[in-house]
């Protein structure tokens, strides 16, 4: 059998639609069967969940976490959802990323931490940890994983993203910024890592949407989007990811100007490692937001959002 062809910078820019026929031949896949594969995403917003100043609000945060996961997993308890994740045995590093200009929200690390002590995983079985995960000894005997991150640009891949996170599992991460990273899906079938990721969670409390060049941040391209995109499939999750600041960047300056790379790792974690699915059109969007009417507030607090399902290729400047 041939192996699968590696997706180039060039192939993405000739349209992703005809790499993607391309690579399922290769790779023996018939169309049949990537056209009834799907996946589920959810989208939560809440408009209080950031103050004025930008701060964190941390119960409203893990009211989110808890509402996104009981929505993605159709239960209508809190607890029983994330016994379908982990189980009291398990060894679970949290994957954060300590990047110091944009890291994740440190009251996201604590809610998804106590979520899996409230189900019984014992303390010293817990390490939340970045660029120690290759020392961490829960990580390193890890039973599961959450991944947990920013979703904003990024110089080398395109897209801040779930599957950006796991770089750090391996002793070289500079040997992966080749071809806009494209071959970030390969970490995910190292054994540190393989069929251990239960959950990811894409942070968009404040998500920067455009840059340029390394370690990039400009607080004009920050905007207070008040969200959380959160699911099991790590490319459906990225691939709403970019399509968020895409669509945001078309809105900020009336076009979709161009990032120092095209996310392609995102198509490529798809079609050459099956990690997921990247096609938008292939992801139901359970979007859950506070009302904008007058008595929106009231009913958030009351955990109580209004929903909406629809195909994540419909994703529009109204859902900013």
């Amino acid at each position: 059998m041939k192996e699968p062809r590696v997706i180039t910078r060039r192939d993405f820019l000739r349209g992703t639609a005809g790499v993607a026929l391309t690579v399922a031949f290769h790779s023996g896949i018939s169309a049949m069967a990537q056209a009834e594969q799907k996946a589920k995403v959810v989208l939560i917003r809440n408009a209080e969940v950031l103050t004025v100043g930008g701060k964190v609000h941390g119960e409203i945060l893990r009211n989110m976490l808890d509402e996104a996961l009981r929505a993605l997993l159709a239960e209508s308890e809190t607890l029983q959802a994330w016994h379908r994740l982990v189980k009291r045995s398990d060894v679970v590093g949290i994957k954060s990323n300590a990047w110091y200009k944009m890291p994740t929200p440190k009251e996201l690390e604590v809610a998804i931490r106590k979520r899996l002590l409230d189900v019984g995983v014992a303390e010293k079985n817990i390490a939340i940890d970045d660029r120690g995960v290759l020392h961490n000894p829960v990580f390193l005997n890890s039973t599961a994983l959450v991944n947990v991150r920013p979703v904003r640009t990024h110089h080398w891949s395109g897209v801040g993203s779930c599957l950006k996170n796991y770089i750090m599992f391996v002793p070289d991460p500079s040997a992966y910024h080749g071809e806009a990273c494209s071959d970030l899906g390969k970490i995910w079938t190292y054994p540190l890592v393989q069929g251990k990721t239960r959950l990811n969670i894409l942070s968009a409390l404040q998500p920067q949407f455009y840059g340029r060049g390394a370690h990039f941040f400009d607080r004009r391209y920050v905007w207070p989007y008040k969200g959380l995109i959160v699911g099991t499939d790590p490319v459906a999750v990225d691939a709403v990811g970019a399509r968020l600041l895409q669509v945001k960047r078309t809105a900020y300056f009336g076009e979709d100007r161009a990032l120092d790379v095209p996310p392609i790792h995102i198509t490529v974690a798809d079609k050459k490692y099956h990690l997921g699915v990247s096609d938008l059109n292939r992801i139901d969007l359970i979007k859950l937001e506070w009302s904008k009417n007058g008595q929106g507030i009231h009913s958030q607090r009351t955990g109580s959002y209004h929903r909406e399902v629809f195909p994540a290729n419909l994703i529009s400047t109204d859902h900013l």
